[in-house]
């Protein structure tokens, strides 16, 4: 795909079904607001384009930290290989360039700057849904090099440390790997863990079917996006990834898109979808906990 077919790709995303009720707000300088029903996202073009706070009501999802690489959402490339450590400057915490709101009602574009360290470029657009059900977020990466590259999109959310902090996805836990390395438990088929303290940082890999839930806080989180057969990820990565620090401060809920071939000048488009839905009830391993999810994403 050409990046003159760029505008093209991003209005195919876009939530179709009428005219959007809801609202997108703000400045590169003072940050985006955007609501879709109850729930209201916040967005800094000048860090990274990082999704700094996710909110249902007054309630935060999002970890709110403020130590660097442990608060927000933010978007890198995949595979990690590539850059190793620290995360890309220009897709992680440079400035991105916001599109003016008045050329693309109700939905925010953000650009970066084409990196140093690798020829690609990153587009994230987002859309809050016309009914409020959620908020659609769409990463572009434009290869601006002179050569082919391979390269998968990779969506990082760090999540409020709960005590009673419940991440699940729909795989049996027998093949979650490594095996054992984070405590998950199986129930009705699914994989389920609760916080725990360990004595180093830990992460499992594990081939989900299109979505990430999380439940804290009276509120359950859910990503929706691309489900991947084994082989789509980039190498010695994955559809679904969790990540745990030591100190239990706070928890990566990781999830990846199909690792592809540009050719110079094109770009690959993943679409995650943001659901963020109040419980009246504790979060527990359950069927029912899991057809919520299912209903809700359906």
């Amino acid at each position: 795909m050409r990046i003159i077919d760029l505008i093209a790709v991003m209005a195919a995303v876009t939530v179709s079904g009428g005219m959007f009720a809801q609202t997108v707000q703000g400045s590169a300088d003072e940050g985006f607001v955007i609501k879709a029903g109850d729930v209201t996202m916040t967005i800094s073009a000048k860090e990274g384009g990082k999704v700094m706070s996710y909110k249902y009501g007054d309630k935060e999802i999002l970890s709110q930290l403020r130590m660097q690489n442990q608060y927000g959402s933010t978007f890198w490339t995949s595979p990690q290989k590539e850059w190793n450590w620290p995360p890309v400057t220009e897709f992680d915490r440079g400035a991105y360039t916001a599109q003016d709101l008045a050329d693309t009602p109700n939905q925010l574009v953000l650009t970066s700057q084409i990196a140093r360290k690798l020829p690609f470029q990153i587009v994230k657009q987002y859309n809050p849904d016309p009914k409020g059900k959620y908020i659609r977020v769409a990463y572009t990466i434009i290869n601006k090099g002179d050569t082919e590259r391979k390269v998968a999109p990779w969506e990082i959310s760090r999540v409020v440390a709960d005590e009673e902090g419940l991440i699940f996805f729909d795989v049996p836990v027998e093949s979650i790997t490594p095996a054992g390395l984070i405590p998950f438990k199986g129930e009705a088929g699914a994989s389920w863990y609760n916080f725990e303290t360990g004595a180093q940082d830990r992460k499992i890999n594990a081939d989900g079917k299109g979505w990430l839930a999380y439940a804290a806080n009276g509120l359950l989180m859910i990503k929706k996006f691309d489900d991947l057969t084994p082989s789509q990820p980039a190498p010695d990565e994955a559809e679904i990834q969790v990540y745990v620090n030591q100190g239990k401060t706070y928890i990566e809920l990781e999830s990846q898109g199909e690792y592809k071939t540009l050719a110079p000048g094109e770009s690959l488009t993943w679409v995650v979808d943001w659901y963020l839905i109040p419980l009246k009830e504790k979060a527990v391993p359950s069927g029912k906990l899991l057809d919520l999810v299912r209903k809700t994403i359906k």
